[in-house]
C-alpha cells in the first residue's frame, strides 16, 4: 500500500493491482478509478501507464520453447569466491570483463531468453564502449535485475533460518530499473529442511516477501520471478524435499493470490526435489523428475508461464540430465513449461577456461557454446521441439541429451 497524506485531512490509500490503481478517499466519498492516480500536490488525476498486456508477453517471450535464462547476477562477493577458485583477481574490471565475455558471445541470442544483471552490470559496457542491457536488448535478450538485497536471521524462527530484505524501497528501485531498460527481476529467499524445518514461520515470511516484490515488479513493468529456494544442504531424503518442496510451493501460490499477483505475468525459479547433499542414497534423474513435476503439478496453477528452475549447486551434466527427465515425463500434465534460469551450470566451463587472461577469451565463448549452453536440434524443431542442453563434450563426444517440449 502506499499513503499521501493532503494538509487539507484527505487520506488516501493507494493499492496497486498490476498496472490498475484502486484509489479510496477517506472522506466519506469513495471513488474507484482504474488506470489512475490521483496527484494529490497537484489536484490533478494522471493517467497511468498499464503493464499488464507487456507483462505477459515478456512472460512468455522468456520461457518461450528452446530458451532459457542465464543468471549472471552474483553478487561482488558472490563472483569474488568464483574467481577465487580459479585464481581471478576480483577487480570491477575483471567482472565486467567476464560479463563482456558471457553477453558478447556469438550466438548466443539463439539460446538464451534473458539474462539476470547485478546492479553493476547495468551501468557497465563492453569493451568498446556499449551498455550491457543496450547489447543484449539488440540481441534480442531480455535484460532482468536482481532485487532483494540479501538475507537476515529470523531470530524468533529456528536456528539458521532466515528472511530476505529489501522490499522498502522496493517501488523505487523496480521503476529505476525499468526506466535503465530491465524488463523482469529477481528475488531469492531460502529455506533449510532440518528436522523440525523449515518452520511456519519461515515459510510464510518469505512467501509473503516473495509475494509482495511481485506485486510491487509488476506494478512497475517488471515481471517477477519467484525463487523461493529449499537448499539442498543436509541428508534429508529425496522425499523429505518433496514434502517441504510441495508445502512451501503452496504457501508460495496462496501469497501470490492474497496480494493479487498477476499469474500470467509472473515466474517460478524453484529448487528440483533432491535428496540432500550429505544424504548416501542419491537419487536419479528419473526420481528426481517424477517427484519435482508431481510437486509442481499439485500446487502451481496452469495459468503460470513457466518454471525456470535454479541448478542449486548441480553439475553441468547434472543440470542437463535432471530436466531432460522432467520434460520427457509421461503420464503427468506439465501446462507450463520447464526452463532453466541457471548460473554455475552455464558458466563453470566458460569461466575456469578464460581465467582472467584476454588471450582466452574465445576459447571462453567457445566453451560457453559447445559444453554449457543449448544446441538447437532444427530438424525436429516442430510442434514439439527438441533441443540439446549440454552435449557433455567434455566426456562423451557423441552424446547429446534431448529435451523436448
Amino acid at each position: 500500500f502506499f499513503f499521501f497524506n493532503d494538509t487539507a485531512t484527505t487520506e488516501i490509500y493507494t493499492e496497486q493491482i498490476v498496472g490498475s490503481v484502486r484509489c479510496v478517499q477517506e472522506t466519506g466519498i469513495n471513488a474507484e478509478y482504474m488506470g489512475i492516480i490521483i496527484d494529490l500536490s497537484n489536484k490533478k488525476i494522471l493517467e497511468m501507464q498499464t503493464y499488464r498486456d507487456e507483462l505477459i508477453e515478456t512472460a512468455n517471450r522468456i520461457t518461450r520453447a528452446g530458451f532459457g535464462i542465464l543468471a549472471a547476477d552474483e553478487s561482488t562477493g558472490t563472483i569474488g569466491k568464483k574467481f577465487d577458485s580459479f585464481g581471478i583477481e576480483n577487480t570491477e574490471e575483471n567482472r565486467r570483463a567476464y560479463r563482456d565475455l558471457l553477453f558478447t558471445t556469438p550466438e548466443v541470442e539463439n539460446y538464451i531468453s534473458g539474462v539476470i544483471l547485478f546492479e553493476e552490470t547495468v551501468h557497465q559496457s563492453t569493451k568498446d564502449g556499449k551498455n550491457f542491457v543496450e547489447l543484449l536488448r539488440g540481441k534480442g535478450i531480455l535484460s532482468g535485475i536482481k532485487l532483494d538485497k540479501g538475507t537476515l536471521p529470523l531470530n524468533s524462527g529456528l536456528p539458521d533460518e532466515t528472511y530476505t530484505v529489501g522490499l522498502d524501497d522496493l517501488h523505487k528501485r523496480a521503476a529505476y530499473f525499468y526506466e535503465k531498460g530491465c524488463r523482469f527481476a529477481k528475488w531469492r529467499a531460502v529455506l533449510r529442511i532440518s528436522r523440525d524445518g523449515p518452520s511456519d514461520l519461515a515459510i510464510s515470511e518469505n512467501t509473503w516477501a516473495l509475494a509482495r516484490y511481485a506485486a510491487i515488479c509488476q506494478a512497475n513493468g517488471l515481471v517477477p520471478i519467484v525463487e523461493p529456494e529449499i537448499l539442498v544442504d543436509g541428508d534429508h531424503t529425496i522425499e523429505r524435499c518433496a514434502q517441504v518442496s510441495e508445502k512451501v510451493i503452496a504457501a508460495q501460490f496462496k501469497a501470490l493470490n492474497d496480494n493479487r499477483v498477476l499469474l500470467e505475468g509472473c515466474l517460478l525459479k524453484p529448487n528440483m526435489v533432491t535428496s540432500g547433499t550429505t544424504n548416501p542414497n542419491r537419487a536419479g534423474s528419473q526420481q528426481i523428475a517424477e517427484l519435482t513435476v508431481r510437486v509442481l503439478s499439485r500446487t502451481v496453477p496452469p495459468a503460470l508461464p513457466g518454471v525456470c528452475f535454479l541448478s542449486g549447486g548441480q553439475s553441468e551434466e547434472e543440470a542437463s540430465v535432471n530436466l531432460n527427465a522432467m520434460n520427457s515425463l509421461q503420464g503427468i500434465k506439465r501446462p507450463w513449461s520447464l526452463t532453466f534460469s541457471y548460473g554455475r551450470a552455464l558458466q563453470h566451463s566458460a569461466v575456469k577456461t578464460w581465467g582472467g587472461k584476454a588471450e582466452n577469451v574465445e576459447a571462453a565463448q567457445k566453451a560457453l557454446i559447445d559444453l554449457s549452453l543449448i544446441h538447437i536440434s532444427e530438424p525436429t524443431r516442430q510442434a514439439e521441439i527438441s533441443y540439446a542442453v549440454f552435449c557433455l563434450k567434455k566426456k562423451k563426444n557423441k552424446n547429446i541429451i534431448q529435451i523436448f517440449f
